[in-house]
């Protein structure tokens, strides 16, 4: 159950790029998520995610698997979330946070390498995805928020007016 668990599914299970098909995966109930419950649910289902994903990633390195394992892709899974909870509500938002979100993950820029390095454990292996989402985030807000400064964003849809 574990492992359905830190791997979301299996998604992460793929030989090629785990944390971006884990993120993929994470995109489907994340949608249906902003359509029918809205963003304050996806925003707690990231808290229960990190919380749930920090205990699960502890027992599973205390059974003797290796740090931060490439399969596992919860933490991927709450930091697009997060991200998508900060401004992820419109069709254009959706897809840049995801684009920012990975760029970020990837790339682990200042604070997040430090925590990546140096945080052991599950709160380690989350933390850093979940800095990643909260920057991702902050991100995608401020450009969807110049784009409306200057009308260009006249042909986003709400994801909830989507069907």
């Amino acid at each position: 159950m574990r492992k359905i668990f830190l791997t979301f599914f299996y998604s992460g299970s793929v030989s090629v790029a785990p944390g971006t098909f884990g993120t993929i995966a994470a995109l489907i109930p994340a949608f249906f998520v902003l359509k029918y419950l809205g963003v304050q649910t996806l925003f707690l289902l990231c808290i229960l995610i990190f919380l749930a994903g920090i205990s699960s990633v502890n027992a599973y390195e205390q059974e003797g698997g290796e740090h931060d394992n490439k399969h596992i892709v919860i933490d991927e899974v709450a930091g697009v979330f997060l991200a998508l909870s900060v401004y992820g509500s419109t069709v254009f938002s959706f897809i840049l946070s995801f684009v920012f979100f990975r760029i970020f993950d990837i790339t682990k820029p200042s604070i997040i390498r430090r925590v990546d390095e140096n945080v052991k454990g599950g709160l380690g292996v989350m933390l850093d995805d979940i800095l990643a989402g909260a920057l991702a985030g902050l991100c995608c807000a401020i450009v969807c928020g110049i784009l409306q400064k200057f009308n260009l964003l006249t042909w986003d849809i709400a994801i909830k007016d989507l069907f």
